[in-house]
């Protein structure tokens, strides 16, 4: 039984690194904290909460930097670390001065709790089991979020965890093995954030196309589910394995109610030999079908791509290939990753190893590349119609929101800018601005 009152009066200050899925997870244990009295504070906070990636080397760097910054902003704080590098470096983590627990994969959903005990007198006894995780067989809890922190749009948790085990990646040891909750639970969040005036929702996950693998369900008939929702005027993809973005999928999301014409695909390489290096389950022609059909069916789409850069094996020629098979493609951005060595990844059995000055190279190509198509996408609609859904900005700051597919569009600083927060307006969208970042909105 957890004790409200003794939550009363507390603070809390957050600190999330890494995917949607975890700003998503953080915005909960806010949401569900804000309800039992606690304020949410930048600093001074009696609680503490950092919510980790370990995706490359630089965000285990990255995570460690957030929580000494932590503990150092909220002396005496009590300090909860969660997330994946919480999960693969539980010791190391819980030898850092000032964090008093680390919660794995399972042990996160019960965050709540743990704290619960703390602020009931626990914690002495806490202090002696400074971290709990389980092994990723383990990991089988499936922990519910559907927020939006302080965004406009909703964030809901539909799967969790991975099984494909590609040979660079961590993930799956990190989150375990794929699960989900039921399609009905979802569409009752989806109703939930309706009722809060919520209009546009971000389906999150780890894997999302392998949703159904713990409730035997499909991933289409949760789109057709949440389509039906009222009130809900927007649904986007975060991110889809290409192998998993059934055609039919793409066919329903052209004609559906809701969802947008925007898409998030990792490719990771346009070299076959690569992608079956990096035990990817899809080759260059599957992924090229994909975008062609999505192009067919929705022309003005935003796809988005994920590329990695330098992974063992990926010879000179080889990410040539790459880079042409994506010069090809009409996809609207590039999102590129430098390869990072992983302790425990078949990886590592790779023999070919690429220098760090020729990653940045080749990183440097690619995001020019995605530069070029980006600025090509947004010059095409220039001077057209569209529909923005606004999001609140700081007093004095310029206005920003996106159109159904994804173009992001400002607006200049104004006193009547409030009322357009979580609307959608018609706008015709004008010319860059100063530093091309957005498109202006003509009202």
């Amino acid at each position: 039984m957890i004790d409200t009152s003794a939550f009363q009066g507390k603070s809390a200050a957050y600190f999330t690194l890494g995917c949607k899925l975890n700003f998503s997870e953080t915005s909960t244990f806010c949401k569900m904290l804000e309800g039992m009295g606690v304020r949410t504070v930048d600093k001074d906070a009696d609680i503490c909460i950092v919510n980790t990636c370990s995706v490359t080397e630089v965000a285990d760097h990255k995570c460690r930097q957030a929580i000494h910054r932590m503990v150092r902003e909220n002396p005496g704080a009590f300090v909860i670390v969660t997330g994946c590098y919480a999960q693969l470096k539980p010791e190391t983590v819980s030898k850092i001065d000032g964090v008093d627990l680390v919660l794995g994969a399972n042990e996160k959903a019960n965050l709540i709790q743990f704290l619960s005990e703390a602020w009931s007198g626990a914690r002495q006894e806490m202090s002696l089991h400074r971290f709990h995780t389980e092994k990723t067989k383990d990991i089988k809890t499936f922990a519910p979020s559907c927020s939006r922190g302080n965004r406009t749009r909703y964030f809901l948790k539909v799967q969790d965890g991975c099984n494909y085990f590609c040979t660079y990646c961590t993930i799956p040891y990190a989150r375990g093995f794929s699960r989900n909750p039921s399609i009905k639970s979802l569409v009752e969040q989806a109703k939930q954030a309706a009722g809060e005036g919520g209009k546009e929702i971000v389906l999150t996950g780890v894997n999302i196309g392998d949703f159904g693998e713990t409730t035997n369900e499909k991933f289409i008939d949760l789109v057709k589910a949440l389509d039906k929702v009222e009130g809900i005027s927007r649904y986007r993809i975060s991110s889809i394995e290409p192998d998993l973005l059934d055609d039919e999928l793409i066919e329903y999301c052209a004609g559906s109610r809701a969802f947008m014409p925007h898409f998030h695909i990792p490719l990771q390489s346009g070299s076959d030999e690569v992608l079956r290096l990096m035990h990817r389950r899809y080759d260059s022609a599957l992924f090229a079908h994909k975008i062609e059909l999505i192009k067919k069916v929705m022309p003005d789409a935003f796809i988005g791509v994920d590329v990695m850069v330098g992974t063992r094996g990926e010879r000179p020629e080889l990410f040539e290939e790459t880079y042409e098979f994506l010069k090809s493609l009409d996809v609207t951005q590039l999102h590129v990753f430098p390869y990072s060595e992983r302790p425990g990844t078949a990886a590592l059995k790779i023999p070919y190893t690429v220098s760090d000055q020729d990653k940045k190279l080749r990183s440097k190509r690619l995001l020019e590349l995605s530069d070029e198509k980006t600025k090509a996408f947004y010059s095409w609609h220039i001077g057209k119609d569209a529909e923005v859904l606004f999001e609140k900005a700081a007093t004095g700051k310029a206005m920003h929101g996106f159109t159904k597919n994804y173009i992001r569009v400002e607006l200049p600083p104004s006193a009547d800018n409030d009322s357009l927060d979580n609307q959608i307006i018609n706008v015709k969208l004008g010319d860059f601005n100063h530093n091309l970042t957005a498109l202006k909105a003509i009202l």
